[in-house]
């Protein structure tokens, strides 16, 4: 039983990451299609002339309309539609404010300029004693840091476990952060696992066997005279 039970974990943890993978991946293509290909004609949408459905169409008819979007916006005549869209919007109450909220947010996570979740730092929270790992966004600037008392702040993102992309933006502090080597994958890896999964440097890191005692003289002289050969015993 012992033994079965064994295989049982080996086989969970082989498998559940290939399952899941594969599930989260078939989802996205799947969701993809379900939007994109109610509006591709008929004539161009491959499931007109196949048996089968065919899966992720939808997905790379998305990615040619988004770069093409891209290009058309890197344009000066894309660039007069853009400002007429967003003086549209801009004078609607409510939507204005979620489309410059969703634009900035976009902007900042893609923008490669951006230096933003590149490092990982340590501070102590909820209270002195205890450490939390933060993703170290970029330094504070503006009232934020008129208004301290603190000097120089960084603003920091504190994830939860195990769902890292919900947490909470502290402005802490600069000398108050210990910032770490691990990078912000490993980090993640262990959030996520709850602190089961080590950085890869310490993975394979394991408790040094235990030396076994060299043998006395007198332990040497009994296995002699009991008929072992010294170098037996040696």
């Amino acid at each position: 039983m012992g033994r079965l039970r064994t295989y049982f974990l080996t086989g969970v943890v082989v498998a559940a990451p290939i399952g899941i993978t594969i599930w989260l991946t078939w989802w996205f293509v799947s969701l993809f299609d379900t939007w994109i290909k109610p509006f591709v004609p008929a004539k161009y949408n491959p499931d007109t002339y196949l048996p089968v459905p065919i899966p992720g169409f939808g997905l790379v008819v998305a990615l040619i309309v988004i770069t093409l979007i891209g290009a058309l916006a890197a344009n000066l005549f894309g660039r007069t539609i853009i400002s007429y869209w967003e003086h549209f919007l801009n004078r609607m109450p409510v939507v204005r404010n979620v489309y410059k909220a969703l634009k900035q947010i976009f902007q900042t996570a893609l923008s490669q300029s951006q230096s933003s979740f590149r490092q990982v730092g340590v501070i102590q929270y909820p209270r002195k004693g205890l450490y939390a790992l933060v993703f170290i966004s970029r330094d504070a600037h503006g009232e934020i840091v008129d208004r301290s008392a603190d000097g120089e702040l960084v603003s920091v993102f504190l994830p939860t476990t195990p769902n890292p992309t919900s947490g909470f933006l502290l402005f802490v502090p600069k000398r108050d952060i210990a910032v770490l080597d691990m990078s912000v994958e490993d980090a993640a890896k262990l959030i996520i696992s709850a602190g089961l999964v080590l950085p890869d440097e310490h993975a394979g890191d394991a408790p040094a066997p235990e030396q076994v005692p060299a043998l006395t003289e007198e332990q040497v002289r009994r296995l002699t005279e009991d008929g072992s050969s010294k170098d037996a015993a040696e």
